[in-house]
């Protein structure tokens, strides 16, 4: 039995992935700012955890005991075109997405580099390889969480330690319809953010990412990046194909 520590388990991607990792054997430790938001997961610890604050992280951890595999899931996403999005909300994102898995990194690596194996798996997205229009801000917190994934499987791989960024694409797990929105009254980029659902594609549940993430931690080798879904891998494959010396053609306007 597998002992997995969850971040963001409350609910969407994390709580499925906490039911699922159960349903299939596994020591479930899911964790949350608001732990009371965990009631009803049958999981073996229901812990506070807020991935922003580092004494929160020391408690969650010294409560949870030896963890064989950390599951970074804990994240949000905001609306706003880049020319007005507010500065301190872009840090924030960067506090949540980004440097709290890093911290929770930092909090598990040295156990598992002892032992000489681990997994750590995070939950990144489509937009950690490419960009949509009015939700850069996340993007980039997604890419730099990337960037440190991609480091962290070279220098964690040489102690047994195996690394997965798991990338869905759209997902109806309610976090696009509960992201704040810092449009102005008659922003110039209205339009472009209307036609957002046409870019974003078809979506998957959060049942499915679940299932994704569960497999990948089975997995005796584990590959680095994991399309979650179609969508997902198409889009992804297009960003490759994609030529990097051709002009950039923005999308047309639908004014």
């Amino acid at each position: 039995m597998t002992s997995v520590l969850i971040t963001g388990a409350s609910r969407g991607i994390g709580r499925a992935i906490a039911t699922e990792l159960a349903a299939r054997g596994h020591r479930v430790i899911a964790t949350a700012r608001r732990p009371e938001d965990l009631d009803g997961l049958d999981v073996e610890q229901r812990l506070r955890l807020d991935v922003t604050d580092q004494e929160s992280i020391d408690r969650a951890l010294l409560a949870a005991g030896e963890i064989d595999v950390l599951v970074s899931n804990a994240g949000t996403t905001i609306r706003a075109p880049l020319e007005n999005v507010p500065l301190s909300e872009v840090e924030a994102l960067f506090q949540l997405n980004t440097f709290g898995p890093l911290r929770l990194v930092q909090g598990v690596l040295p156990a598992m580099r002892e032992r000489g194996a681990g997994r750590i798996v995070f939950i990144s997205s489509i937009q950690g390889r490419l960009v949509l229009p009015a939700i850069g801000p996340y993007g980039a917190s997604k890419w730099a969480l990337e960037a440190i994934a991609e480091t962290l499987a070279i220098e964690a791989g040489h102690f047994g330690v195996k690394v997965s960024v798991v990338q869905p694409g759209a997902v109806t797990s309610g976090g696009a319809e509960r992201a704040k929105s810092f449009f102005t009254e008659n922003d110039p980029y209205t339009p472009l953010y209307e036609q957002l659902g046409a870019l974003r594609g078809e979506s998957v549940t959060s049942e499915e990412v679940a299932a994704t993430v569960a497999d990948t931690i089975e997995q005796s080798d584990p590959p680095l990046r994991v399309p979650v879904g179609t969508p997902a891998r198409a889009a992804l494959e297009a960003r490759k194909a994609a030529p990097e010396n051709a002009p950039f053609l923005p999308v047309p306007l639908n004014w």
